[in-house]
C-alpha cells in the first residue's frame, strides 16, 4: 500500500498497480502456491459466484496465467472490481487460515494481478455472440448486477439495452465508489468491451421517475418494447436519522452519503470545477461505520478535513473471529481499512441525539452512550451520565439503504414489494409481472458486489430460458440464497 502521506495528496488507488514488478508476482505466485496445502477446499463455497479459485491459483503457480484469466472469467464478469471492492468472504472460508493454522491465502491479490495481467497482455477481448436470436431485453440500472445481466444476455445473442438514469454508466460503481478505491478507468475500460459485444447504453433514462422529470422513460413503455426487462436498480433508498423529526435535521451541513459522495467523483472525472460539499477546513463528524462510511472518510481527509471523527452505534467488534461466527462463516470482527489509516477517530457505543446550530447551520452534535441489550426495545439502552456535546461543521449519515425508490420502475409498475420494500421474485427471477425480472439489491437489500453479479448472472441465464425455452448460462445462486453469517 502506498503510504498515507504520500496517497492523501492524490485520488488514485490506495495501492500500487497489482503486478507492476517482479518481486510483487513473486509473492503472488508464492501466495497461490500455499493454496495447494488444502484437503478440501470451503473458498469457493465463501463466494457466491462460485469461483474456481484453487483451479486458478494453481495455474498461477504453474505461470500459466493464460489459462488462469479463463478460470477466472468462467465465473467472474468483472474480476477487477471484486478485485478491488469485495471484502473477500473466500478468505475468511480459506482452510489455510482455520483458526490457528495461519494467514489466509490472498485470493483477492492473486484474482487482481490475474486479471490485470490479462488486460495488459490482451486477453481480454470482446466475445461476440455467433447468433443472433431477434429478442430484445432492456436492463435498468447499470451497477454490477445490471452489467452482469447485460453482458450475458448479450453473449447468449439477444440485443440488450441499459438505462441508467445518471449521466455516466456504471451506478454506484461510477458515483459511489471514490476513485482511491477503484480508478473509474477500469470501468470504461470493461464497458468498452460490452460495447464492442454489442450491448448498448443510455445514460439519462431516468425509468419510472417523476411524472414532470424531463429524463422520465415510461416503464410501461419498456415493458411493452422488450421481450423482458430486467430491474437492477439496487436498493438506493437511504436510511435517514430517527425518529421522525430528528431535532435539527433541517439544519444545513447534514448531507447523506450519496449526497456527498456523488459530487466529488464528478470532481475527478473533470465534470466539476470543485464540489458543492466540501470537508475542507471543517469538523467531520460520519455516522456509520461501515463501507460507505469509510468512503466519506477517505474523500473528506482528501479534501483537507480538521478532524474526522466516525460514530458506530454498535460495540467495538472483537479483534479476533467471535465464537458465533464460526469458520467458514464470515466472522464479525475489527476491520481496518484503508481509509481508516489516514486519520480518524472511530467512536463505538454512541448514538446521536440532536443536531444543533446557528443561523440556520449546523454547530454541534449531541449525543450519549449505550450498550446493547437484545432483550429491550429498542435495544440501545442509554447510558447514564454519559451525555456529551461535540463541535461539527459537517455530519455525513452513511446509515446504508432500506430498499428501491418509491419513484421507479417498481412504483409505475405496481410490482408486488415485501415487508422490508423489497421485490419479491419468484424462483425463475420473475417479478409479479410476468415479463419483468429482478436481480441485485433490488430484491436482496444491500449487499456485496459478488451478490450483485452472481444474482446478474443467475437472472440473465432465467431471462434466457424464458425467451429461449432452455439456457446454457449458468445460474450460480437462487433468489433466496442468503450468504452464510
Amino acid at each position: 500500500m502506498r503510504p498515507v502521506p504520500v496517497r492523501l495528496r492524490d485520488w488514485h488507488e490506495a495501492y500500487p498497480p497489482f503486478g507492476s514488478d517482479d518481486a510483487a508476482v513473486d509473492e503472488v505466485i508464492t501466495q497461490a502456491s500455499r493454496c495447494m496445502d488444502c484437503g478440501i477446499p470451503f473458498c469457493n463455497n465463501g463466494c457466491p459466484l462460485g469461483n474456481l479459485i484453487p483451479d486458478w491459483n494453481d495455474l498461477v503457480y504453474r505461470d500459466d496465467w493464460r489459462q488462469a484469466i479463463e478460470a477466472l472469467h468462467a465465473t467472474n464478469n468483472f474480476p477487477e472490481f471484486t478485485g478491488r471492492l469485495c471484502p473477500a468472504p473466500c478468505e475468511s472460508a480459506c482452510v489455510a487460515g482455520y483458526h490457528d493454522i495461519g494467514e489466509a491465502v490472498t485470493i483477492k491479490n492473486i484474482e487482481l494481478t490475474i486479471i490485470e495481467r490479462a488486460w495488459k497482455e490482451g486477453w481480454v477481448e470482446p466475445i461476440i455472440a455467433s447468433k443472433k436470436t431477434g429478442k430484445s431485453v432492456a436492463i435498468v440500472g447499470s451497477g454490477p448486477a445490471g452489467l452482469a445481466a447485460a453482458q450475458q444476455l448479450t453473449r447468449a445473442g439477444h440485443d440488450v439495452t441499459v438505462y441508467e438514469r445518471a449521466d455516466r454508466i456504471g451506478g454506484l460503481l461510477r458515483y459511489g465508489i471514490p476513485e482511491f478505491k477503484m480508478e473509474k478507468r477500469y470501468l470504461d475500460r470493461r464497458l468498452a468491451q460490452m460495447e464492442a459485444e454489442g450491448t448498448c447504453f443510455v445514460t439519462n433514462a431516468y425509468v419510472g421517475g417523476p411524472a414532470n422529470h424531463p429524463d422520465r422513460v415510461s416503464a410501461a413503455d419498456l415493458a411493452d418494447d422488450h421481450d423482458a426487462v430486467v430491474l437492477a436498480g439496487g436498493a438506493t433508498k437511504w436510511r435517514d436519522m430517527s425518529p421522525a423529526p430528528f431535532p435539527g435535521r433541517e439544519l444545513d451541513g447534514i448531507h447523506q452519503a450519496m449526497e456527498y459522495l456523488p459530487p466529488a467523483n464528478k470532481v475527478q472525472l473533470g465534470d466539476l470545477d470543485a464540489p458543492p460539499i466540501s470537508a475542507e477546513g471543517k469538523a467531520v463528524i460520519i455516522i456509520g461505520g461501515g463501507d460507505t462510511g469509510a468512503d466519506c472518510l477517505g474523500t473528506a481527509n482528501r479534501q483537507g478535513a480538521r478532524s474526522i471523527h466516525q460514530f458506530e452505534i454498535m460495540e467495538r467488534p472483537p479483534d479476533t473471529r467471535p465464537e458465533r461466527n464460526p469458520w467458514p462463516t464470515w466472522p464479525m470482527m475489527f476491520r481496518t481499512a484503508s481509509a481508516h489509516e489516514e486519520g480518524v477517530e472511530r467512536v463505538y457505543s454512541v448514538s446521536t441525539t440532536e443536531f444543533v446550530g446557528e443561523n440556520g447551520t449546523i454547530t454541534h452534535l449531541k449525543g450519549h452512550e449505550v450498550v446493547f441489550d437484545p432483550s429491550q426495545q429498542p435495544p440501545f439502552v442509554k447510558v447514564e451520565g454519559s451525555e456529551f456535546t461535540m463541535e461539527a461543521d459537517l455530519v455525513l449519515l452513511a446509515m446504508g439503504f432500506t430498499g428501491p425508490e418509491t419513484e421507479s420502475a417498481v412504483g409505475e409498475l405496481g410490482i408486488d414489494v415485501d415487508d422490508r420494500g423489497l421485490v419479491d421474485r419468484d424462483p425463475q427471477w420473475r417479478s409479479s409481472q410476468d415479463n419483468v425480472f429482478v436481480c441485485g439489491d433490488m430484491g436482496r437489500g444491500q449487499s456485496l458486489i459478488v451478490w450483485a453479479i452472481a444474482e446478474g448472472r443467475s437472472c440473465a441465464a432465467a431471462v434466457d430460458a424464458a425467451l429461449m425455452g432452455s439456457s446454457l448460462l449458468p445460474a450460480p445462486v437462487k433468489p433466496t440464497d442468503r450468504p452464510l453469517t
